[in-house]
């Protein structure tokens, strides 16, 4: 547990309200870490839907295992995020989207919304794609066009598209600081996570040095050829099996 005070704070007022509020906890010796040494995540292949008719729409999550938040490809599956990017169609901004997922889906009128996820945990993590969409036959053409992307970049990066991702991945954890709510939650998670708050400008250099190579790289490791995690709910008929799904995490290229 943290305990964080950000803004006009007292620390010595803080800190014995925080003991006041908290010295009834219990203690023990052992540690999160400890827990999951002993019982370390497994990741296997799923495939779990629920079809529920009365329900307008289709909500698709496709997932591979991701990274920890200590993982040294962590950073480089944050710009692999901003890569695939997000997508709503009550956007202003239609088809003219950075994103080449969100050009074919807005394009073609694939889903109602997408948003590509990337999800730490300490000794794991998820990273996929989830998405919103009419029940009907396009369900097929919206997963194909996700897989598509996802296994893509495995591939075919191209570095301007990175340099791009970059730029918007720091533009927007600047813009999430921008108050003291949004300081303190970010203090609180990076010590549980990393022992400490990283500095932007140290978390800026990693992000500087993500290249296009690296993508491939980790895209390959966590993407090309591995098991999926996929759940579906709604109008789910029209969603292709995992089989069908899990075929596209690789390409026969000749």
């Amino acid at each position: 547990m943290v305990v964080v005070g950000a803004g006009a704070v007292d620390h010595d007022s803080f800190v014995k309200m925080a003991d006041k509020a908290f010295k009834a906890l219990p203690k023990t010796t052992v540690t999160t870490a400890e827990i999951a040494a002993a019982s370390p995540a497994a990741f296997t292949g799923s495939d779990v839907r629920f079809r529920d008719d009365d329900l307008e729409k289709c909500h698709l999550a496709i997932a591979v295992q991701g990274a920890s938040w200590t993982d040294p490809d962590a950073v480089t599956l944050m710009v692999m995020q901003t890569m695939l990017g997000s997508w709503d169609s009550k956007s202003p901004a239609g088809v003219n989207v950075a994103s080449p997922l969100g050009q074919r889906v807005a394009a073609n009128e694939l889903a109602e919304s997408f948003s590509a996820f990337n999800t730490n945990y300490l000794d794991t993590g998820l990273f996929g794609v989830t998405a919103v969409a009419e029940g009907g036959e396009q369900l097929e053409d919206l997963v194909w066009c996700i897989m598509y992307e996802l296994t893509g970049l495995c591939y075919s990066v191209e570095e301007e598209d990175v340099t791009r991702a970059k730029n918007s991945l720091k533009s927007m954890m600047t813009l999430h600081t921008d108050g003291s709510s949004a300081i303190a939650e970010e203090i609180g998670r990076h010590t549980l996570c990393y022992g400490r708050r990283i500095p932007k400008a140290e978390l800026f250099a990693r992000i500087d040095a993500v290249s296009a190579d690296a993508v491939k790289a980790a895209a390959y490791k966590f993407i090309h050829d591995k098991e999926l995690a996929i759940v579906a709910m709604g109008q789910t008929q029209f969603v292709p099996d995992y089989n069908w799904i899990r075929r596209r995490t690789f390409w026969n290229r000749f």
